[in-house]
């Protein structure tokens, strides 16, 4: 293995970002860039592929991975090849902030997933012999590439109903991370993540750029067009300002102690100082955006209009227990799920946001990101997709995380079992409480099954593939007329079980405490929501907390 002080770099690279490399290595003094005609002399080679462009194809790669294959055949010893975090999609599955092992699902198919998919197989076979570094860094702002475009134009294309967060990482922080690589790196797969994210809509409001939102089937319309060209990916680029797709840069924190050192608003701010006719850009507040998206502002906009209407004069919600929300730290929020649209959810939120200042982040399923609006209204509200990573991280931030333990299928609950539970499925929420150490908090809500009364569903096909439900829901309005029930909800939050002051973290691996503590959290619902029922006379009208107490 070399050292760093023996370090001879030969450079494959796109000409302006090869010359900065270059200089930097030069700089360092850590490394000693090798001109052209020296290469004999290289032991270490950072090769770049000149990455999907307009014009070109989809192995466009290929000559210059020619050249960097015949310089290992020299005696290379140590390889950094610049790949891209394109290479984990952006799809509603995505659950943000992946780590290097996370692969996209193979039911969404992206032309430019696959470019980078196939250069990283063909340079991983290529350099076999060699001490191999491959670096996926985010949307990089080098000038050319497709983000550097989109907030260079006068005018930017979007998608009609997405603001996705975003990462963008300055070409000097890319450089950074290259020469730390060659000096630190033993091989594998690296992660360059900038610190934070910025919205979309923020970013071209900072580039002063003309958002024109385009609806998806139009951008579809495109893509098809240029597939005869062998451009499918200029119209599958798009698909990275649909959904977000962060990544996570724990793992060459870790072990190769490197950071960028630009957020990704810094990155963005920084290249349009430099980007040559650049318009002046637009000054922004510096703040620092939520991870996932969520927007405060957002939810007390809406709280102060459409959730009051829905509180107070639609739902006529009703709450009990409200104090058994803890008002600081950790705590899984769990319950049922009906009426399968997210109003329970979204009027859960509103609730506890007025009553107790909180916010829950409500683990959702893939398809409330799926469709323009619906996507902007669950992300800022506050939704996650669900998986362990992200409840565990929302739980570590000493904040709410909602479970619906029920999952799915429990949203499609025919009204005839409306109020008697189904399966927990794999009583995930219990083990990421085991493990955060966090009280569980159980809720019942009566009236929220009738606002979308499922009287049938039928599997189909079509249908389950465009919207990812699992059923096709028959109710006395929808399909026909999608506008729920004005029924009468009664919300009760129960005592919260405090699993972290009985167990150790250790018994999220035991699955007979598991079952123990689902067993009882579903047992308490359960028995609330059969003396709620037989307390209710009347679906639209009446009280059955005795005090009146409104939410």
């Amino acid at each position: 293995m070399t050292t760093a002080a023996t370090l001879r770099v030969a450079v494959v690279a796109p000409p302006s970002l090869k010359a900065a490399l270059m200089e930097r290595l030069r700089q360092s003094a850590l490394a000693e860039p090798i001109a052209e005609t020296e290469t004999a002399a290289a032991n270490a080679l950072v090769y770049m592929p000149d990455g999907p462009r307009p014009g070109r194809s989809a192995d466009a790669f290929g000559t210059s991975l020619e050249h960097a294959t015949e310089l290992t055949r020299r005696g290379i010893e140590r390889v950094i090849v610049v790949s891209s975090a394109a290479v984990y999609g952006a799809t509603p599955y995505t659950p943000g902030f992946v780590n290097e092992t996370w692969e996209a699902p193979p039911t969404h198919p992206n032309a430019v997933v696959e470019w980078w998919r196939a250069f990283e197989r063909q340079a991983t076979a290529a350099f076999a012999g060699a001490t191999l570094t491959v670096l996926r860094p985010a949307a990089v702002l080098d000038g050319e590439s497709y983000f550097s475009r989109l907030f260079r134009g006068a005018a930017a294309v979007t998608l009609t109903g997405y603001d996705p967060s975003i990462q963008l990482l300055a070409v000097d922080d890319l450089l950074a991370a290259i020469a730390c690589a060659l000096t630190k790196s033993t091989g594998g797969i690296f992660n360059v993540a900038p610190a934070g994210v910025i919205p979309l809509r923020t970013a071209l409001r900072m580039a002063s750029a003309l958002r024109i939102p385009v609806p998806r089937l139009w951008q579809r319309a495109i893509r098809l067009a240029l597939a005869p060209a062998g451009l499918a990916w200029a119209g599958d680029q798009v698909e990275f300002i649909r959904y977000s797709s962060t990544i996570s840069g724990d793992r060459i924190d870790r072990e190769l102690g490197f950071l960028p050192a630009r957020t990704s608003a810094e990155a963005l701010e920084a290249f349009l100082n430099l980007a040559a006719g650049a318009r002046e850009p637009r000054d922004e507040p510096a703040r620092e955006f939520d991870r996932f998206g969520q927007d405060k502002a957002y939810i007390a906009a809406y709280g102060a209009t459409l959730f009051t209407f829905l509180r107070k004069f639609y739902w006529r919600i009703e709450t009990d227990g409200l104090e058994h929300v803890p008002a600081t730290g950790r705590a899984v929020i769990a319950g049922p799920h009906r009426g399968f649209m997210p109003f329970d959810g979204v009027m859960l939120l509103h609730l506890v946001a007025r009553g107790r200042g909180r916010y829950i982040r409500f683990l959702i399923h893939p398809s409330l990101v799926k469709f323009p609006f619906l996507f902007n209204f669950m992300t800022k509200l506050g939704g996650i997709p669900a998986c362990r990573e992200n409840a565990d991280w929302t739980l570590q931030q000493d904040e709410l995380a909602g479970v619906f333990p029920e999952g799915i299928h429990g949203a499609f609950t025919p009204y005839r079992d409306a109020y008697r539970l189904g399966k927990f499925g794999r009583d995930e929420f219990v083990r990421i409480a085991l493990r955060n150490r966090a009280p569980i908090v159980p809720f019942a809500i009566v009236g929220s099954a009738e606002i979308f009364p499922i009287l049938a569903k039928i599997r189909w096909a079509w249908w389950e593939r465009w919207t990812e439900w699992p059923y096709f829901p028959i109710t006395p309005t929808f399909p026909l007329a999608p506008i729920p029930l004005p029924s009468k909800w009664h919300v009760r939050f129960l005592e919260p079980i405090r699993v972290n002051d009985r167990y150790p973290p250790g018994a999220a691996e035991d699955p007979r405490v598991v079952r123990e503590i689902s067993g009882l959290v579903r047992q308490r619902i359960q028995a609330a929501l059969d003396e709620m029922v037989a307390r209710r006379r009347w679906i639209f009208f009446g009280s059955i907390f005795g005090h009146g107490s409104h939410g």
